[in-house]
Order: C-alpha cells, then structure tokens, then sequence
C-alpha cells in the first residue's frame, strides 16, 4: 500500500519531470514517442541471465520524452504479464511507470545514452480458479540502464537497451510478505523512436 510519504515523492518527481520537458526550449530539443518490446532477466524474473532462457517474459510498453544536445529526459509505461511464472489458477503482472532523466551525447545520427529514474512498480498476484486472494502492492522503486539509439531518417529511429529495475520496499506475493526480499529484475528491450 502507497503512503502519503511515497505519494508526495511520485507526485514532485511527476513535477519536475513535466518541468524539466516544458522549459527545454524547442530550437535546443525535441520530443519523441516510443513504444518498445522487451523481456526480463535476473531477479525476480523466470530467467536467471539474460541468455540461455526458454522462460522469458514479455515487455510491452512506451515511452514519452524530450532530447537535447546532450540531455534528454522521459516518462516510461511498462506492463509484464505472468511475472512470477504460469502457475495454472494464478496470474501475477508488474506495472511500471518510471520518470528518468538520461544522458544522450549526439554523434550525427547515432546516440548513445545512460539513464537513471525514480518510479512505481505495481504489482498484481490473483488467485483465479476461485477468485479468492488477490493481491495488489506499489513499490516506489529505481532505475538504471542505457543504450543506444540511431536515426536512419531525420525523425524516425531504432533504439536497443538495458535496464535495471529494484523496489525501495520488500516484496508481497498473494497478500504475505517475502522476508527481505525486494522486488528487481532486468530488461532488454527494442524499439521504435518517433521524434517531433
């Protein structure tokens, strides 16, 4: 369950993300749209390491942003279905909605960027067969990564990462709590970048 603390710190970070798009001036950056599809690793997920895996989870999100010369800053919705493995009478997802402040140095039609953010991580763990328990918790949580993006044509682009994700608090499956256990798992995603 959020507390008014973690929700006074999700709404400033909020803030100063639709701030910091707003006051970049449009001759020194632009927007950009882009919808990505990815899989977990490490952690939590059903994949140890990023290789070798047949129990891979799918990623399917986008994000919205604004780049500069050399900064850039977005706002990125992921969705994880089965999170926690298919488990017949059980579905499990993670939600995450993560405001990230990048790095992204401009070199002619390649970038190259590093990013790091703060966020929600939501996630879902229900009984189905009997629709008895379910279970809903949000975790104010971080993240890390980078990548690289290039731009074939001046407003449409590629764009391959890798990110790490890790909750601030302990993790709940179906209501009881995983003793010391904090939700984190990795991503590999690719995607399409619009630029406006």
């Amino acid at each position: 369950m959020m507390t008014s603390r973690t929700s006074c710190a999700l709404t400033t970070l909020a803030l100063a993300l639709v701030l910091s798009i707003a006051s970049t001036s449009p001759a020194a950056a632009q927007g950009f749209v882009s919808p990505f599809i990815g899989f977990n690793f490490g952690g939590d997920s059903g994949c140890p390491e990023i290789s070798g895996c047949e129990d891979k989870r799918v990623n399917l999100g986008v994000s919205f942003g604004s780049l500069g010369s050399f900064f850039g800053s977005e706002l990125e919705f992921a969705y994880i279905p089965d999170f926690f493995g298919e488990v017949p009478g059980v579905s499990s997802s993670v939600l995450s909605v993560m405001g990230n402040v990048m790095v992204a140095p401009r070199f002619g039609p390649i970038r190259p960027y590093g990013l790091v953010g703060l966020g929600l991580l939501k996630t879902r763990t229900e009984l189905t067969a009997p629709a008895l328990l379910e279970s809903n918790n949000n975790h104010f949580g971080w993240d890390i990564g980078g990548g690289l993006m290039l731009f074939p044509a001046e407003h449409i682009g590629i764009r391959g990462d890798l990110r790490y994700f890790h909750a601030f608090q302990d993790l709940e499956i179906l209501g009881f709590p995983v003793a010391n256990q904090k939700l984190d798992y990795g991503r590999a995603s690719a995607a399409v970048v619009f630029k406006f």
